[in-house]
Formats: C-alpha cells, structure tokens, sequence
C-alpha cells in the first residue's frame, strides 16, 4: 500500500509551489497554521486555498461546544467537495465529541478526527461512524514522541481496528522528521500529512552513505573557509 503524503500548511505561496508536486496528494491547516500565515478572516482566507487547490484539504472546526461545532463544520461542508471537516476528537474540557462525530458522519460530511493520541480513541471514534461516509484519523505521532512516548503502538492498533472500515484512512501527525516517512510506511499508514520542508528532503531520499559523508565533509569545508578559520 502506498503511503499518501499530505502537505502541512497554510500559506498561499507554499500551497500554491506544493500543489504543482505530484508526490503531494493533499493539505491539511489548523487555526495555528492559519494564524501564523497571517490570515485574518478565516472563511475568505479558506476560499482563497480553495482556488489555489482541487486536493483533498482540512479545514478545522474552532467552535468547543457541539452544537457550534456542528453548525461551523455545516457551513465549512458547503466551501467546496474537496474539502475534509476536521473535528478534534474532544473538546477543550477533555469530553469526547462522539455526538457530533455521529452527527456529521450520517449527515455525509467528509471528517478528519484531530487530536487523536490512542488506539482506544480511535477505537471510540469507529464505534461512532458508518463504513460509507470518508473519515481520516489523525494520530498525533510527533507530539507523542516530544514527550518521550512511542507512537509506534498506538498507530499500529489503530490500523488494526480501522481495518474493518474501507472509508477509514488512519493518518500520521506532527511530523518531525523524514524517516518518518518509512516508519509510516512500513507501518500501513494510509497518509503522512508533513511541512513543506520535510517534504523536499523526502523528495531527496535514495542518496548512498558514502555520497552523504561526502557532502557532510564538504560542507564543514566550506563553512570553515568562509569563516577563513586557521590553527
């Protein structure tokens, strides 16, 4: 199974540079993305990517209580068909937003649970879903790992129990660093959704150990001269 790679942003020049790549298949934002690209209106600043892209891409839902939740993720829906809806998996108080997954699900609104950090919540999030409707489960690997934790095992059970869900894409977050990429892989992850940075040194990968010592000492090289160090 090919792991699809998603791009990590919100900036309308890198959206615009990373859509032209074939190896990216999607984009995923949050409001923290948003904010730090500057926008200041988050519905016309959302229009303004959908112009730039027909890829799969997640628009996040900042509402923390469900009936508000529902009725932005409503107006969300309606921007565009390529468009996921992304809900976090609890809210703010740390209560599971199960009623406002169901709802939206059977309402055939595309979903990518955010937040996600274990099987059992992925777990919860099937119990709560249809086999028809596309979902993406977003687990938050590189989080997990800042914090001393291996994502590892949570990822793998939730492959596991999405399994049964042919609408089911389970997908690793917070993306720290290439090798990433393979362990994703290896692992069965449907999408790896990473910055624009990790994605060009991706592009990069099949480079041999002696052409990387090669270019690591060439690199002291230069730097030393340019600094015209002496002993």
């Amino acid at each position: 199974m090919t792991t699809k790679i998603f791009c990590d942003i919100a900036e309308l020049d890198q959206i615009k540079k990373f859509n032209k790549k074939k190896i990216v298949k999607g984009f995923t934002t949050n409001p923290s993305l948003m904010r730090k690209a500057g926008a200041k209106n988050y519905s016309n600043y959302c229009k303004e990517i959908l112009k730039i892209t027909r890829k799969p891409i997640s628009f996040e839902v900042f509402a923390d209580d469900s009936k508000n939740i529902i009725n932005q993720a409503l107006k969300i829906k309606r921007w565009g068909k390529n468009i996921y809806v992304k809900i976090p998996v609890t809210n703010s108080k740390g209560v599971f937003l199960g009623k406002v997954i169901n709802k939206l699900n059977n309402d055939n609104i595309k979903l990518n649970i955010t937040a996600v950090y274990t099987a059992k919540q992925t777990s919860q999030i099937l119990n709560k879903v249809n086999k028809k409707t596309k979902l993406i489960i977003s687990i938050f690997a590189g989080r997990m790992a800042d914090k001393g934790k291996d994502p590892v095992p949570e990822i793998k059970k939730s492959i596991k129990l999405a399994k049964k869900f042919k609408n089911v894409e389970i997908l690793w977050a917070s993306t720290r660093e290439p090798y990433n990429y393979i362990q994703a892989k290896k692992l069965g992850c449907h999408i790896i959704t990473t910055p624009p940075l990790i994605i060009e040194k991706i592009e990069k990968f099949g480079k041999s150990f002696s052409n990387l010592t090669i270019d690591t000492v060439k690199g002291f090289l230069i730097d030393s001269r340019k600094s015209k160090f002496k002993i």
